[in-house]
């Protein structure tokens, strides 16, 4: 189907970056720098004595990885390499050096798309977004004046706050403890004397006030006394020499203790306009007094403004390199302590590196952040496009970040500065919006971490060649155009005066006056997000909504491209890394479902396709060939589509003939209803595989066995299963069905008479077994896909006492139904109460019946008018067979899809006489009419639907377990007892009370009494009074139950101590 484009298209004059590129460039730098700066770190390694040994890495090699990431998953492994280090030993006395290559760990190896494969699993290391190293300028108000202050935030080590005070003077704090004078700090670090603090600070030979007030409060004079004054505040009450202060103080501002980091240095260089040393990672003199008098100058501003903490400018992107380097400094620490342990230990003369090494702590470490680190998550794998944003997360959270209970309303909250690099759309709903975010489709990330957007240079009105990436502090120093702005082909801007930033605000500037020009309209916002048309015409709740289920709409069996979309969907469909795309241009000369061979001039390339393969979210991996047998192909063709792309354009729903109409209650508040012409064609079918484990152990009684004899089981249930007792593959099951045998020994016990006799006649079929096969799982029904065995004998690698291990793929083929949620890309979605037969459905004057029918009333209040101008241009695209390309902002105007209607012979405001098909009488108001686009997400009702007649029930309370998983019941809470309360509905109230719930010995009796078919007894207490009782009990109270108030009574002569509390029931 041929694109249109219309006249507010415009190219971006910067080509989209590679999506996946934040993850695989920071993955680059790791392999090259980060792991070799982690050696050099360390090395060398010398005794506690540092006279007799030393231990230096010299060189790393990461080998070959075992397997393929198909093969990993497909045997339950981890993609990864081992890890070799070369050592050398150094024995300074004798002068021997003993080199060796020793095993460190197997470092999870990425894949091509960005993420890694632990234990058979895709996971995604998400980018942290963190609070920048450097200098923060802080203020407090105190008597109704603000007074100002600095923060130094190194990467590693000590913190340093410096506050002015009420009292005129300037104070400290190293690491939040107690204050002292600011001098002080300044005399360890190199200015030493009362008159080189003054000189310092004097302007035309005047002091500041604060100083004199400063060095007055200090009563120190030298560095030594600042030693030992600074020592008693670190370390109260310990007895302080002048050596034991000023070699933990000089220890903590050192290298090996302290670390700016390039970044911190860089932000100091650039805060304080220093030009100092850009690799010295370490505070000096200098930077203090540069600091301090930078705080006098803003106390004496009368408008001077703190930083501005929530500034992208001051936060940094922390990526998958830097965190694990960070995690792995940790294991090289543990490793060198134990290394320095052994060197004192063990026998100089015979040591080689191989005996000093122990790899368990790095190995552990690595381990940890792999699989149980806050930030390396199991990956959303729903679609192609959940793949992408996920590698495009940003979050606030993890090790080092914010939590969710202390982030306030600032942190999470939509900044000016995020514009072009963080999206302001795409966050989630709930605790976390706000602090996980998605990168802006241009954004980048520079060596420093800071987040950097394109913009193009304008000089004169004129646009130039050069494109210039600037951080947030940057581009709030020019004026920049809107990308909407009007030019012609040779980049002249045509406006006398035109929108924009002017200086990092809202404003019209002149032509002459523009610096930059941003490169497209949709800058500012994330891939989910630019995949809306007509966002423009959005609210921002619903865009918000509308991107985030796109990332949970199930691929269909018969994908369809949008007929209406924003031109993004090829470049996100290829980015994802799951179509197939030709290397070099040639001749197909073979295809089928499992390969395309391409023949160019001197070889053939063959391209292995993937079918089938279970998703994270048990959703469908598949490639389809969109090739045929002769095709020539050129390089960077798309040789196979995935199961979310429809000829390489990203596809995500369907196209569906919509009237938005009330259709007599049927869709009130949001239901939707569907013509059953979808279910038929299977329209929304998806196909589903979920995995079933069994493990077969070794117990105490002897090894559990899998067959296919089971005790008192009928050979109808046997009938598909193999000698071995596993099920064949193509078996069609149903709840209850064996898909494993698995028998148990169960302990010897004396046998009756009877029972010797049996079998000795029948042998071991009456043996002591139990049957613990694996069946599939109530509510689960399809057919088996595959089937995997991993057994100790052929060396797989299994848990302690597991002989083996069988895993069992059962695919199922999803018809829409009622009940599942459908949505659209506007945020408009609603969940199926009807599927109509089509003759039913509403029919258009020519006879052609609707596909779905959506409630006019949840557009006008919800204020997402996208999804009408959708469902228009849709029409007339569908009408004269193009796909319309109308981008996210700068989209089609309301004239030119009039244009379009009348063109396809429609009416022109979107409108046309409906007729109702049960009685084929014309509906009194003409109908909104169209073509719109919308998906079936992963709230299927089929995993959610749930039952409960008896089930497991909690020990401490004795009532039933909640949730679908534990096979639980609804509660009946607070709320609910009062609404029966208010209807009288007494008995209804004491059964949901008793029986139903917590009264043990009542259930059981009820239990018997329906079996039994007679009436029930009256309920007995519930168990939960009990509880009660014994919790007042533990609260030293002595609660005796008496009984029934009138037993009590005629009984009357109770004993009453003077403790005791008689409770009458």
């Amino acid at each position: 189907m041929q694109k249109k484009y219309f006249s507010n298209y415009r190219e971006p004059l910067v080509a989209l970056p590679y999506l996946p590129e934040i993850q695989l460039e920071s993955w680059r730098w790791f392999l090259s720098d980060g792991i070799k700066d982690l050696f050099k770190e360390s090395s060398p390694i010398k005794d506690y004595g540092g006279e007799d040994l030393e231990l230096e890495f010299i060189d790393y090699v990461l080998d070959e990885p075992k397997y393929d990431e198909y093969q990993a998953k497909a045997q339950n492994a981890s993609f990864d390499a081992t890890l070799r280090v070369k050592a050398r030993l150094t024995n300074k006395k004798t002068g021997e050096m003993k080199e060796q290559e020793i095993f460190l760990a197997d470092m999870p190896l990425m894949t091509p798309r960005g993420t890694f494969i632990v234990n058979g699993v895709e996971r995604v290391i998400v980018s942290q977004l963190a609070r920048s190293f450097g200098v923060y300028f802080t203020a407090n108000f105190s008597r109704g004046k603000k007074y100002f202050g600095a923060k130094i935030i190194p990467s590693r080590g000590a913190w340093i706050e410096f506050e002015s005070d009420a009292d005129g003077a300037l104070y400290a704090r190293i690491d939040r403890k107690r204050k002292i004078p600011a001098s002080c700090i300044l005399r360890i670090f190199g200015v030493e004397t009362n008159e080189e603090i003054l000189s310092k600070f004097s302007k035309d030979g005047e002091v500041d006030q604060i100083i004199k007030k400063m060095l007055d409060k200090d009563p120190t004079k030298n560095a030594t006394e600042a030693y030992m004054e600074i020592y008693k505040r670190l370390r109260p009450g310990e007895p302080a020499t002048m050596e034991t202060a000023k070699d933990l103080i000089s220890a903590m501002f050192s290298g090996e203790r302290y670390d700016l980091s390039s970044v911190g240095r860089y932000k100091l260089n650039q805060r304080l306009g220093l030009s100092d040393d850009p690799t010295s990672r370490v505070l000096s003199g200098n930077d203090l007094v540069k600091i301090i008098l930078h705080i006098l100058t803003l106390n004496s501003a009368p408008n001077a403004e703190a930083d501005d903490v929530d500034h992208v400018g001051n936060r940094r992107i922390r990526s998958l390199g830097e965190l694990l380097q960070q995690r792995l400094r940790v294991g090289m620490t543990r490793m060198k302590r134990t290394i320095q342990d052994r060197m004192s230990t063990l026998d100089q003369t015979t040591l080689t590196p191989a005996h000093l090494i122990n790899a368990r702590p790095f190995m552990a470490i690595l381990k940890e952040f792999f699989t149980t680190n806050q930030l390396s998550q199991f990956m959303n794998q729903v679609n192609v496009l959940s793949e992408l944003e996920h590698l495009r997360r940003l979050s606030a959270l993890g090790p080092g970040g914010l939590t969710r209970e202390r982030a306030g309303f600032e942190v999470r909250d939509v900044h000016p500065s995020h514009y072009g690099r963080i999206c302001p759309i795409e966050t989630p709903e709930g605790p976390n919006i706000g602090l996980v975010v998605h990168l802006a489709g241009y954004a980048r990330v520079n060596k420093y971490g800071i987040l950097e957007t394109p913009y193009r240079k304008v000089k004169e009105g004129k646009i130039m060649d050069e494109i210039r990436y600037m951080t947030a502090f940057e581009d709030a120093k020019y004026n920049i155009a809107q990308a909407g702005t009007n030019m012609d082909k040779s980049g002249l801007i045509l406006d006398a005066e035109t929108e924009g930033r002017v200086k990092g605000s809202p404003g019209l500037m002149k032509r002459e006056e523009i610096d930059f020009i941003e490169v497209a309209s949709e800058q500012a916002f994330s891939i989910a997000t630019t995949l809306i048309p007509f966002l423009a015409h959005d609210d921002a709740n619903r865009a918000m909504m509308g991107s985030n289920m796109q990332r949970q709409a199930v691929p269909c069996i018969k994908p369809q491209a949008p007929l209406v979309g924003t031109g993004i969907e090829e470049r996100a469909a290829r980015d994802s890394g799951r179509l197939t795309v030709a290397g070099e241009g040639g001749t197909i000369s073979q295809v089928d479902a499992s390969r395309i061979t391409v023949k160019s001039s001197n070889k053939e390339t063959n391209y292995p396709l993937v079918n089938f393969l279970r998703s994270n979210d048990f959703t469908v991996i598949n490639q389809r060939p969109i090739v045929e047998l002769g095709d020539v192909v050129e390089k960077g063709e798309v040789l196979a589509d995935t199961s979310s792309s429809d000829h390489g354009v990203l596809a995500l729903g369907q196209n569906l003939l919509v009237a938005f109409l009330s259709w007599g209650g049927a869709n009130f508040e949001d239901a939707i209803i569907l013509s059953e012409r979808l279910v038929k064609e299977d329209t929304f079918s998806s196909i589903h595989i979920e995995d079933f484990m069994v493990d077969v152990r070794d117990t105490k009684l002897g090894p559990e066995i899998t067959t296919h004899d089971i005790p008192n089981v009928s050979e109808e249930k046997l009938k598909d299963l193999d000698e071995e007792g596993i099920i064949r593959i193509g078996a069609e099951v149903r709840s209850g069905d064996i898909l494993v045998g698995k028998i148990t020994p169960k302990g010897e016990v004396e046998l009756t008479p009877e029972e010797r006799l049996l079998r000795a006649i029948f042998g071991e079929k009456a043996r002591d077994v139990k049957d613990t096969s694996m069946r599939v799982p109530h509510g689960k029904a399809g057919r088996v896909v595959g089937i995997k065995v991993f057994s100790r004998e052929r060396g797989d690698k299994l848990d302690t006492g597991v002989i083996k291990r069988v895993q069992v793929e059962i695919a199922q083929l999803r018809k829409i139904s009622v009940g599942d949620k459908l949505a659209g890309r506007h945020g408009n979605k609603g969940v199926i109460s009807k599927i109509l037969p089509v003759e039913e459905m509403p029919y258009l004057p020519d006879g052609t019946p609707v596909d779905i029918i959506l409630n006019p009333l949840g557009v006008a209040s919800r204020m997402n008018i996208g999804q009408i101008l959708e469902t228009h241009l849709g029409w007339a695209a569908k009408a004269l067979n193009y796909q319309a390309i109308t981008p996210a902002l700068n989209g089609v105007s309301e004239e030119e899809i009039k244009g379009e209607l009348k063109k396809a012979g429609l009416p022109e405001h979107g409108k046309i006489k409906l007729s109702d098909g049960r009685t084929g009488e014309v509906f009194d108001q003409e109908v909104t009419v169209g073509m719109i686009y919308i998906m079936k997400l992963i709230h299927m009702v089929e995993d959610k639907i749930h039952m409960r007649s008896i089930g497991p029930y909690s020990l401490i309370t004795q009532q039933p377990l909640g949730g679908k998983a534990q096979g639980g019941g609804q509660r009946f809470g607070e709320m609910e007892v009062w609404a029966l309360e208010g209807y009288g509905a007494a008995h209804t109230l004491q059964e949901m009370m008793t029986i139903k719930s917590d009264d043990v010995l009542g259930r059981a009796a009820a239990y018997d009494a329906i079996v039994r078919g007679e009436k029930f007894k009256s309920p007995n207490l519930p168990a939960s009074f009990h509880v009660l009782v014994n919790e007042l009990k533990a609260l030293g109270l002595d609660v005796d139950l008496k009984g029934v108030k009138e037993e009590v009574e005629k009984n009357a002569k109770v004993e009453r101590g003077k403790d005791d509390i008689v409770i009458r029931i």
